[in-house]
């Protein structure tokens, strides 16, 4: 359109010109032919103002790319990074999901646990034997060790200064709590607590009866029960089986009360070690203290020699300034020429 409008301006423009150069000069000036010149003159002027127009269009038009260009970007940038929140977003959410899955089979897994009674006392064996194995020496402590009466507690701990072992036995009477937890009625919670006091009571007596033997092991011997609301429901609806395991000689502990008393057996053991260090320093500062004497004794020894052989050097001294001066009396002796007597 631009180009059409220059060509036809040029064309308009060399046609009035050739015919002002053609046509022959009139004697008069004809009125009309100033009406064709200033008509030209607008039209050149109308031509140049397009031409003015189309240029400052055609910068707009270029500034408008510019612009859009510009825009479509920075749209374009904004759009990438807003697709990459997306998917790290997305990528989050799959490991999510992917924990949740795992967390599900987990807790399947440790429901399966739970729910057959071999696995549920090796689970709680096992984090008794964690509980001890982190907190303790393994010269202090043996699992599954065999009595002398045949019988093999979970754990055993040897305490300082003393021969007896401590027993540690790990109990989960789950069954029986959860069916005091589930008790929908009087009757099915009376039928729970009976099931509880049965349960936790056999294995209070089992460790009395299996563990406690005299000079061989310590009283009172450890209950872990490795859930801390069952301890907790013990001590608070069960008071008498607390009693009954004390007057056994048997103490329920929780996680927390195990971790507790091994912080006591180490404190055991480190005033035991600084007994035993205390003990052998005493003995070898007495054994230093008489090697200082035995040393103080060759030192008086020694300067007894010393002053001996002081003695005997001036003694020495004196029997050669003797000799010396005898010597010297000797040289000073003048000896008389003999007389020879006369034959009659």
């Amino acid at each position: 359109m631009e180009l059409g409008l220059i060509i036809l301006a040029v064309a308009v423009v060399a046609a009035a010109a050739i015919f002002a150069y053609a046509r022959p000069k009139p004697v008069a000036a004809d009125p009309r032919l100033d009406t064709v010149i200033s008509g030209q003159g607008a039209i050149a002027e109308q031509f140049r103002q397009t031409t003015a127009a189309q240029a400052t269009l055609s910068q707009q038009v270029d500034a408008l790319k510019e612009k859009l260009g510009e825009s479509l970007n920075l749209s374009a940038t904004k759009t990438a990074e807003t697709l990459g929140g997306i998917q790290a977003r997305l990528t989050v959410i799959d490991e999510a999901q992917k924990n949740i899955s795992d967390l599900s089979g987990q807790v399947v897994s440790l429901q399966q646990i739970f729910s057959n009674k071999q696995t549920r006392g090796a689970f709680a064996q096992a984090q008794m034997e964690e509980i001890v194995r982190d907190n303790l020496p393994s010269t202090l402590f043996e699992f599954q060790a065999t009595l002398s009466n045949r019988n093999r507690p979970d754990c055993v701990i040897r305490m300082p200064g003393n021969k007896a072992l401590l027993v540690i036995d790990a109990k989960f009477p789950l069954e029986s709590f959860s069916l005091l937890r589930a008790a929908a009625s009087d009757e099915e919670k009376k039928v729970a607590v009976a099931r509880v006091r049965s349960d936790v009571g056999k294995h209070v007596n089992d460790i009395a009866e299996k563990y406690l033997i005299p000079g061989e092991t310590q009283t009172p011997a450890i209950m872990f029960v490795p859930s801390e609301s069952i301890y907790a429901d013990l001590h608070a609806d069960f008071g008498e089986l607390i009693q009954k395991a004390h007057r056994a000689q048997v103490m329920v502990v929780s996680p927390n009360i195990l971790m507790l008393a091994i912080s006591v057996i180490q404190t055991v053991m480190k005033d035991a070690r600084m007994r035993e260090q205390a003990d052998l320093i005493r003995k070898e500062v007495g054994v230093m203290v008489t090697d200082v004497r035995r040393l103080g004794e060759r030192v008086a020894k020694l300067q007894a020699h010393f002053s001996q052989a002081e003695t005997d050097l001036r003694d020495i001294t004196v029997s050669t300034d003797k000799i010396i001066a005898r010597g010297d009396k000797i040289e000073k002796v003048e000896l008389a020429p003999l007389e020879t007597k006369a034959i009659s």
